[in-house]
């Protein structure tokens, strides 16, 4: 079972197979994704986890998460994402370097879900059962507004090591 992307994927096929990894398409420039069996994995490069979140209100949505660095939560920090579905529609939340912010951006979010941003942020989440790693890399919090941000030369010299 291979999907094109996320908006391809179920909620119910997130429940039965949290872990997907990206592989390239034969005889093609695009990728798929591919269900992960092995759980938990040794790492989450190249893969995106389905989860349910917990938002500030309590609700419970279901989400992807990506760009996970198991071995280095400051890199996780800066980097992870995060989807989110509603309704079988998924809002991809830009991170405040991504370009796209303005359309994305939390308060772009909270209006997806009909919510008022407050009752969105902090969004917290939990896949340690999913992955081995450092604990701060694997439990975290999506804030409305970053604790820090870094400037762009920082964004890259952490991006290209």
């Amino acid at each position: 079972m291979t999907k094109q992307s996320i908006e391809y994927i179920t909620t119910g096929e997130i429940r039965d197979t949290p872990v997907w990894r990206y592989a390239s398409k034969t005889r093609s420039d695009e990728t798929e994704l591919i269900p992960v069996r092995k759980l938990p994995c040794e790492n989450l490069n190249g893969r995106l986890v389905g989860t349910q979140v917990l938002l500030a209100d309590g609700s419970l949505l279901w989400s992807f998460l990506g760009n996970i660095d198991t071995s280095n939560p400051g890199l996780t920090k800066h980097f992870i994402t995060i989807s989110i579905e509603k309704n079988g529609k998924w809002f991809h939340l830009a991170r405040y370097h991504d370009y796209g912010f303005s359309d994305r951006s939390p308060a772009h979010l909270a209006a997806f879900l009909g919510k008022d941003i407050d009752a969105v942020f902090p969004i917290r989440y939990d896949i340690q059962s999913l992955s081995e790693g450092e604990p701060a890399a694997l439990k975290g919090i999506f804030e409305k507004e970053p604790k820090v941000r870094l400037t762009r030369a920082e964004i890259i010299a952490m991006a290209v090591p």
